[in-house]
């Protein structure tokens, strides 16, 4: 139940080609605190509920439990989240033995696309695509929470 993840901004749409499948995304919070995190996410026709511990200090870990629920018991929970619903197209793109989760955000995140790869344990190595620019693993203004919050076009 430990998520061990590392977080990059994509510096172009070649992802797009690589892509073996899209999904979009709406989620909202029902709580931000930094040692927790409660999401709620509809994912096209599933839903799922998402508690997430606070991150180790540099960001890399963190406890995660999900669980599958209905959609209208996703969109019913939806409606009580915190202000600032997050909507964006989640790309699955293989590379080498791993695959990453490139994420590209609409509404006030429109602009932003971020890419994560799991991880087994925190110093294990994994081939970089083209596309993948900076990494962001730790830092907090890409945290969905907090883009829900304070969305990439005010920054």
């Amino acid at each position: 139940m430990i998520e061990i993840e590392r977080k990059f901004l994509v510096h172009s749409q070649q992802f797009k080609t690589d892509a073996t499948s899209k999904t979009r995304i709406k989620q909202g919070f029902l709580n931000t605190d930094k040692a927790r995190t409660v999401r709620i996410r509809l994912q096209d026709t599933n839903g799922f509920i998402t508690v997430k511990g606070a991150s180790s200090d540099n960001g890399l870990s963190r406890f995660e439990w999900e669980k599958e629920i209905s959609k209208s018991d996703a969109e019913a929970l939806l409606a009580l989240c915190e202000v600032g619903v997050i909507d964006k197209i989640r790309h699955r793109v293989a590379v080498g033995n791993h695959v990453f989760e490139v994420d590209e955000f609409f509404g006030e995140n429109a602009g932003l696309i971020v890419a994560e790869v799991e991880l087994s344990h925190p110093n294990e190595t994994f081939e970089k695509p083209k596309w993948l620019g900076k990494e962001v693993t730790g830092d907090v203004r890409y945290y969905n929470s907090q883009l829900s919050k304070q969305p990439y076009t005010t920054w």
